[in-house]
């Protein structure tokens, strides 16, 4: 039996976050994109984090470093807390998220409130405030 897709959707792989990795298919919404970019760091995908970075925020991200500490924890889950706006027609959105791992043998969490933007027809993480 396949697993469910790392976001949290109760969807396999294939035909959630990996229709985003694998192909050109683009997130509908911000949302879908913070779910996307998750997996992607669980399963330590640097060229889609950084293609999924606003550009304005592109240059300031160092490739390497993502995907060596996405591969030093083991990811455990991703807690959805609130979403603001980021719908296919909106400009912007935020969605804030817990994303929960092990870091040797202690469980951590990132806790932030993230800001995405819609550009070029797609939406991209701007930045984030962390909790």
């Amino acid at each position: 039996m396949k697993k469910n897709c790392p976001c949290g959707k109760e969807l396999v792989y294939e035909k959630c976050c990996g229709k985003f990795h694998n192909s050109n298919a683009s997130a509908s919404t911000a949302e879908e994109l913070m779910r996307s970019r998750y997996t992607a760091f669980t399963l330590a995908l640097g060229d889609y984090l950084i293609k999924t970075h606003a550009s304005s925020t592109q240059s300031s991200v160092n490739k390497d470093d993502l995907i060596k500490w996405a591969k030093s924890v083991k990811w455990i889950k991703l807690e959805i807390i609130e979403t603001l706006s980021g719908k296919e027609n909106d400009s912007t959105g935020i969605v804030e998220f817990k994303a929960h791992f092990k870091e040797k043998i202690f469980k951590r969490q990132i806790h932030e409130r993230s800001n995405f933007i819609h550009e070029n027809g797609e939406w991209k993480y701007l930045n984030g405030t962390h909790f």
